[in-house]
């Protein structure tokens, strides 16, 4: 015997629309009051993990050790000794090259946001003892991107290096050039690039450090130019992101294509160092090449 569809469709429709009300106001009592900000979900595992307590874990989930994005400033607190930093170019930012509109209102929004003034901080401090040149990048500004004045202040900060005779560690995190400064942005990658070859034509060293996630010209150019190549585990790495590889070739790409262990695998990476032991990587290097 056939059912009629509509009438079982109709019958359905009806018990759910009886039913929500009384099902939404019993939500709403059983709802727990916790105050916003004080849970942090895994996205990898899914752990629901006590907010204080993974900042105090270096912002790795305890469960399945995902990294979480760190701030520029949470990076200098974990890595320099006393988790001081002499910063340079305090108020470098960008001047709007080509009027992009909404630029301007975009970027202080930004500043106000992440009390950066542009998406680098740069300068001079010390780990485990060993004087060094630091540049960290900030995934939290405009995604990482990079524009004229993160360029400009990672070439000076090679060119202060390179007078001091001192090693440079750069922290990168990007999504590629800044769409807003067009040809500008892309400019920085020759730039930064040309200053860190002054710096290795000194005999000095260069120490990059890739973390979540570093791709477009970034990757294309002073990130993979670092004489030794660290990253974080699970980084994504790579120029072009998969999705858009997979949509030009047609293909699946290999599982973890372009994360961090996919590229130590391949060559590109020296080695992969957990957060809780990055700082005394960077030092014991230091110290080899001191």
């Amino acid at each position: 015997m056939k059912m009629n569809p509509f009438k079982a469709k109709q019958y359905a429709t009806s018990q759910v629309y009886r039913a929500r009300p009384q099902e939404i106001e019993r939500q709403d009592e059983e709802r727990p009051n916790i105050p916003e900000g004080i849970m942090t979900k895994c996205p990898k595992c899914g752990r629901v993990i006590y907010t204080k307590l993974l900042l105090t874990n270096l912002k790795c989930c305890d469960e399945c050790g995902h990294h979480f994005k760190v701030s520029a400033l949470e990076r200098i607190a974990m890595i320099m000794d006393d988790g001081e930093l002499f910063e340079y170019d305090t108020q470098f930012t960008t001047i709007n090259p080509l009027n992009f509109p909404g630029y301007d209102d975009k970027l202080a929004k930004t500043q106000a946001q992440t009390g950066l003034v542009d998406g680098v901080v740069t300068g001079k401090g010390s780990i485990e003892g060993h004087p060094v040149m630091l540049g960290v990048m900030d995934p939290a500004f405009f995604m990482g991107s990079m524009g004229t004045a993160i360029g400009e202040k990672l070439a000076r900060l090679f060119e202060r290096a390179t007078k001091e005779r001192l090693p440079v560690i750069v922290f990168t995190a990007s999504g590629g050039a800044r769409m807003q400064e067009g040809i500008f942005s892309l400019m920085q990658m020759a730039k930064v690039s040309a200053a860190v070859a002054k710096h290795s034509e000194a005999g000095l060293l260069y120490i990059t450090v890739l973390t979540d996630p570093t791709t477009g010209g970034v990757t294309a150019s002073f990130a993979m130019l670092g004489d030794i190549i660290l990253a974080e585990p699970g980084a994504l790495i790579g120029f072009a992101g998969p999705r858009v590889i997979e949509q030009t070739i047609g293909q699946k790409l290999p599982e973890g294509f372009q994360r961090a262990e996919f590229l130590l695998k391949h060559g590109f990476v020296d080695q992969i160092v957990p957060r809780e032991h990055l700082k005394q990587t960077l030092g014991t290097i230091l110290k080899l090449h001191s």
